[in-house]
């Protein structure tokens, strides 16, 4: 199964169960982003390397989707165009709830509930834990300081942690015990900085909690959070209470409603935004943010 593509991002499911992820909103068939141009110049640069690759190899084997993940072939401006990997991962688990994982040479096993949206794995997370790891030089979390909002299952901080971050998973308190158990289960026995889990509910009690005297981030990691409307406003309250100037943002997202858009434009009228890469098979955008200087 594609052995050769780079960073050995896999994942295995050994489950016959559904799924009920609710939808509140009608789906949207063709809203346009706000940076269409830059868009287009990225997928007309992974297709003509596409063709490429297929006039030297057999299209089944060409892997060069992957390729833009860590290098600057593409014109530097634009996202760049990816798929989310999904190797299988040569190891049987014999529970129904355990997804299997390996970033950064670490096999990563993840449980999931479905109880909670938060406590299940969604393709943003891939996406940011499949960049992060094939773009170590561009975005070098050794010793630095990351929280993760809306950490879910833990996956993204575990990655994280593993390419040598201070982390602070946070999430929901209905969330917190399944992240706690997701992160202590695969970072034990590592010699890594040991992630903090705490709670934090969106726009509320943020300087009580993380007195921004005290508390300042290196980078602010977010996948998947724009799902609900009514949960927006304090979403985005807090990723401008956490980014300060020197903060990176990384945002990624599987972009399903015009609320989305509409958040990803409020987004880029308060930060300096970029696109890094898309994925379009699974609808997902990885978004850069940072401060503007005045």
């Amino acid at each position: 199964m594609a052995a050769g593509r780079a960073g050995g991002r896999h994942r295995h499911r050994h489950r016959h169960r559904h799924r009920h992820r609710h939808r509140s909103f009608a789906m949207i068939s063709a809203q346009q982003p706000p940076f269409p141009n830059k868009i287009q110049r990225a997928m007309d640069c992974q297709r003509e390397e596409k063709e490429s690759c297929e006039e030297q190899n057999d299209s089944e084997n060409c892997t060069c989707g992957s390729k833009c993940a860590s290098t600057a072939d593409c014109n530097s401006d634009s996202p760049v165009t990816l798929k989310i990997l999904q190797n299988w991962v040569p190891k049987v688990s014999h529970y129904f709830d355990k997804e299997h994982y390996t970033y950064v040479g670490h096999q990563i096993v993840i449980q999931e509930s479905i109880e909670h949206f938060g406590a299940v794995v969604w393709p943003g997370a891939l996406a940011l834990s499949q960049y992060l790891e094939s773009n170590q030089e561009q975005f070098n979390l050794k010793d630095k300081k990351v929280l993760e909002i809306g950490a879910g299952t833990g996956l993204v901080s575990i990655v994280a942690c593993i390419l040598g971050a201070y982390v602070t998973a946070t999430d929901l308190p209905e969330v917190l015990e399944n992240l706690s158990y997701n992160i202590s289960r695969n970072i034990q026995n590592m010699d890594m900085h040991k992630p903090e889990v705490r709670k934090l509910v969106w726009g509320e009690s943020l300087n009580e909690d993380f007195p921004a005297s005290t508390y300042h981030y290196d980078f602010l990691l977010a996948t998947d959070v724009v799902y609900h409307q009514a949960a927006l406003e304090p979403l985005l309250a807090t990723m401008v209470y956490f980014c300060k100037p020197g903060t990176v943002l990384l945002w990624a997202n599987k972009f399903r409603f015009s609320t989305d858009y509409e958040f990803l434009e409020k987004l880029s009228n308060i930060f300096n935004t970029t696109i890094l890469a898309e994925f379009p098979e699974s609808n997902v955008k990885l978004l850069k943010a940072t401060v503007r200087e005045n």
